[in-house]
């Protein structure tokens, strides 16, 4: 699976900066599930901070600045961060809320990876003097415990 990964190491790599596109989001083999690295059942999960997003207000068009935090246990999938940029990428001019963005996060990511559990957090800098910070939980229902 891993050379099927068209975003890393592309020296053409086309930005998109109002047009979020789920379809540009890669993933590769989980390294934990992988037998050969993981001799000793160790598990893992993945934390990723993205400390530059930015989207606009629907609304005014005023510009939202904020931290994307995801948080995963992956199933067989992990994320590839490179297409994830360019993803986060395409929202810099896309009107949307802050709860609608995370939520789109979140589920265009479960979409994709089919985690065991998956938390998008959305970290924005204050306008008017309040700061939101929505958070999108998915739990995998086919997964007990």
């Amino acid at each position: 699976m891993e050379n099927s990964l068209t975003s890393l190491g592309n020296s053409k790599t086309k930005y998109q900066y109002e047009k979020p596109d789920s379809s540009i989001l890669e993933c590769f083999e989980n390294p934990f599930g992988d037998e050969t690295v993981n001799r000793n059942n160790v598990h893992g999960t993945i934390h990723i901070e993205a400390p530059e997003f930015t989207c606009v207000c629907p609304i005014t068009g005023q510009p939202d600045f904020g931290i994307i935090i995801v948080d995963y246990k992956p199933g067989k999938l992990a994320l590839e961060s490179k297409s994830l940029k360019l993803y986060l990428m395409g929202f810099r001019m896309f009107g949307t809320f802050h709860e609608a963005v995370v939520n789109r996060i979140a589920n265009d990511l479960v979409t994709l990876l089919d985690p065991v559990w998956l938390k998008v957090e959305g970290r924005f800098a204050p306008r008017g003097g309040i700061a939101f910070h929505p958070k999108a939980k998915y739990k995998n229902p086919s997964i007990k415990g």
